[in-house]
């Protein structure tokens, strides 16, 4: 007989580098309907060095990629565990980690996310649910996104889910399938240009709002053939630098018009994903919610209802999703949609360690 209530660990680290997000979250299922009561939560933020290092994972050895996930997975346990620590958590049935992705090469049936090793479950003396992505990607699909189970059982009541974090995602359904898709970068590149300014991240999309756009790079970058391609597609880091990071840099532009424009590209890509059906809702999460610029910039360009959260559900709704990603696993059910990655079928992803 399965459970009907869980206590649950979510963590999340995406490539925007801005910190590893912790909930411990309840999860309710009633004839098949799902609910959750978010309980503690809270963004761990990255030590600097640790911030270097996560930065240059695409360009390390085999053998020192390796070293990387070992001392990433001892950092990961013991921020987990001051996470327990500090909100005296004693009701854990897991804790459900997506780890940092350090490559996603899903063409070449490859994707590799570190700080999913068994010394998790080891160190923290918990069931662990991690490593997502791998068995998809074995199965034919791009291992991402993954958090459309959660859009279709968690935040069904709308039309469209965007998360603006590293890279722009969507889910939607089609023909009573759920379909998702990477849409473009967004934080991932904005970040790295505010870097050079010595800022973490465009608070609001002020520096954003005082360039001006390149309309020569807005063409070129809006032509770019990633965007041509039908889903299932997704991004990753080796993408942005070896195709994105390198057109933007020969227009050698100030960084306050890189921010506009990049802005700009984002807002048209997003436009176009969700203007194609009348009348939507549009849930938008991620830390990208926060920039106004960004957003006023989309607005701008859709009639659709565009609608921003509370607070906790733009910064932590991807842990959430991972939290359910991992009971689901834990209950054999699916958790990974065909329909979504391009995967042979259906299935119930994740790896489960015991301490």
């Amino acid at each position: 007989m399965l459970k009907e209530d869980y206590n649950v660990i979510g963590v999340m680290s995406g490539t925007s580098l801005d910190g590893v997000d912790l909930v411990y979250v309840n999860f309710k299922v009633n004839d098949g309907i799902w609910s959750f009561n978010c309980l503690d939560k809270e963004t761990v933020s990255y030590t600097k060095s640790w911030v270097q290092r996560l930065k240059n994972l695409t360009e390390l050895s085999e053998k020192d990629l390796q070293q990387v996930d070992c001392d990433y997975t001892v950092y990961l346990a013991e921020i987990i565990d001051e996470f327990i620590n500090k909100y005296k958590l004693k009701y854990i049935d897991a804790v459900c980690s997506h780890g940092h992705t350090a490559l996603h090469q899903p063409h070449n049936g490859f994707t590799y996310q570190i700080g999913n090793k068994k010394l998790l479950a080891e160190k923290l003396n918990q069931v662990v649910v991690c490593d997502f992505r791998v068995q998809d990607v074995s199965l034919g699909g791009e291992g991402a996104p993954l958090v459309p189970v959660g859009d279709k059982l968690l935040f069904n009541d709308f039309d469209f889910c965007v998360n603006l974090g590293g890279f722009a995602n969507i889910s939607t359904k089609i023909n009573n399938e759920r379909i998702a898709y990477d849409i473009c970068p967004v934080n991932i590149v904005l970040n790295y240009y505010v870097d050079q300014l010595g800022f973490a991240y465009d608070n609001q999309g002020k520096i954003a709002s005082s360039g001006t756009v390149n309309k020569t790079l807005l063409e070129e970058l809006n032509n770019l053939e990633f965007y041509k391609k039908s889903s299932p597609k997704s991004l990753g880091l080796e993408w942005v630098k070896a195709i994105f990071i390198p057109i933007v840099e020969s227009y050698n532009l100030q960084v306050k018009d890189v921010l506009s424009t990049v802005c700009e590209h984002v807002a048209v890509q997003i436009a176009m994903a969700v203007n194609h059906k009348k009348c939507a809702k549009v849930l938008i999460t991620g830390g990208g919610a926060y920039n106004t610029y960004l957003i006023e910039r989309l607005k701008s360009m859709t009639s659709q209802e565009i609608v921003i959260p509370k607070n906790v559900i733009v910064d932590f709704k991807e842990a959430i999703v991972f939290g359910l990603l991992g009971v689901l696993k834990l209950r054999n059910e699916i958790n990974c949609l065909s329909s979504v990655t391009g995967a042979k079928y259906n299935h119930s992803s994740g790896t489960i360690f015991k301490p």
